[in-house]
């Protein structure tokens, strides 16, 4: 049984050999990297190489935003919207006159449309390149006041969505067996929820919900077209995983919102998928008290990145009884349980023993870190999960 069978039986809730182990490493490999400090045997390896080596997964979820092959591919990124090679849909601007330039580590993009002008700054500098990290943080946002929801819906209104199944091919086919290619489609999980996390700030994003909820739903609205032919588009690729939405929070996407605008879109996204025998997975990486209920409703498959306590106030065992196997979990390991100064190597032991006894059975689990491997995580702890891994034994 190799990795993307074990995976793909993990969500049948089929029997498996073991528990898939598939930490992500992308952030700690490049960290460690450019630091020099790669565990000595694969201080010259790639990822993949020293992945295959171990004998685990490998991470294929969140897509490698630095992995460009012109300001092209992720110049719109203060809007939400990317067109990395490895992606189902590449998305097209008509009608609008873009300018950018560069200003040391600073991009910025000068959207012009017949009704205003949207300007936005990204950065990406020294300090975020030696963390691993590798996307952009926006320093100004695309919606700035009142006058700018014009010009932003004429932008989404004129936006369109194209298949790009080669290079998703491609990305799939490097990613072989080691586990699933997962065709990346956006962030937001829907119109209103592109909006909150990406186009303005939040504080300003409840503020608006208050002072102008008509000019808000009229942006979403506007944006609604292209998602769904976004939707649409990206369905119909060779994948048989997908990402739609990211990063939840019960203060922030708390339940009545996430229940009137998530929920739905994600519903409707797994409908699509499932009638083509097609898999849905979302990133549920922050404080999921008060979600659950609402990501069972939404029908997808996969809660990927489910981080529990120390993190947040969930146990796994209480994620693990709330999903009841209608959702795998993806994730589960919590980041600070790799950093000797969060977690002693006693209190990591500890840690391990309380997480094994309470995934159960071990079905519909695919075991990773999150949300990711952080740089200053202890790679032998890496080492002692997978061993644990192998204790377990059989699933099913």
């Amino acid at each position: 049984m190799n990795h993307k069978q074990r995976m793909l039986s993990v969500l049948r809730g089929e029997p498996t050999d073991r528990i898939p182990f598939f930490p992500r490493l992308d952030l700690w490999y490049r960290a460690n990297r450019l630091a020099g400090t790669l565990p000595s045997k694969y201080r010259n390896a790639t990822l993949m190489e020293m992945v295959d080596d171990l004998g685990w997964g490998y991470h294929a979820v969140v897509p490698e935003y630095k992995n460009v092959r012109s300001i092209d591919d992720e110049i719109h990124r203060a809007l939400g919207i990317y067109n990395l090679a490895a992606m189902p849909i590449r998305t097209v601007l008509d009608g609008v006159d873009l300018a950018i330039r560069q200003e040391g580590d600073r991009t910025i993009a000068e959207y012009r449309t017949p009704v205003g002008t949207i300007t936005t700054v990204t950065l990406y500098d020294e300090a975020m390149r030696k963390a691993g990290i590798s996307i952009a943080h926006v320093e100004r946002y695309a919606f700035q006041g009142a006058e700018d929801y014009a010009p932003l819906e004429y932008l989404f209104r004129h936006a369109r969505a194209e298949p790009n199944y080669e290079g998703y091919r491609q990305f799939a086919d490097r990613i072989g067996d080691r586990g699933f290619a997962v065709a990346y489609v956006s962030a937001g999980a829907s119109p209103m929820h592109l909006i909150q996390r990406d186009l303005m700030p939040v504080d300003r994003f409840f503020f608006e919900m208050v002072d102008r909820p008509a000019e808000l739903a009229s942006l979403a609205e506007s944006i609604g077209g292209y998602w769904r032919q976004s939707l649409d588009v990206a369905a119909a690729c060779p994948a048989e995983v997908f990402l739609l939405g990211a990063n939840y929070d019960s203060a922030i996407q708390y339940p009545p919102f996430f229940e009137q605008h998530i929920r739905p879109t994600l519903a409707e996204f797994a409908a699509m998928l499932h009638a083509r025998g097609k898999y849905l997975l979302t990133h549920t990486d922050g404080e999921n008290r008060g979600l659950l209920e609402q990501y069972v409703a939404s029908g997808f498959d996969i809660a990927d990145s489910v981080c529990p306590h120390p993190m947040t106030r969930l146990s796994m065992g209480e994620i693990r009884r709330a999903f009841d196997g209608r959702i795998t979990i993806m994730g589960g390991i919590p980041s600070v349980a790799l950093i000797k100064e969060s977690m002693n190597d006693r209190q990591f032991e500890r840690f391990l023993e309380g997480f094994f006894e309470q995934i159960g059975g071990g079905d519909h689990l695919i075991l990773g870190i999150s949300d990711t491997t952080p740089p200053a995580a202890e790679f032998e702890r890496l080492l002692r999960i997978a061993e644990r891994v192998e204790e377990f034994g059989p699933v099913g």
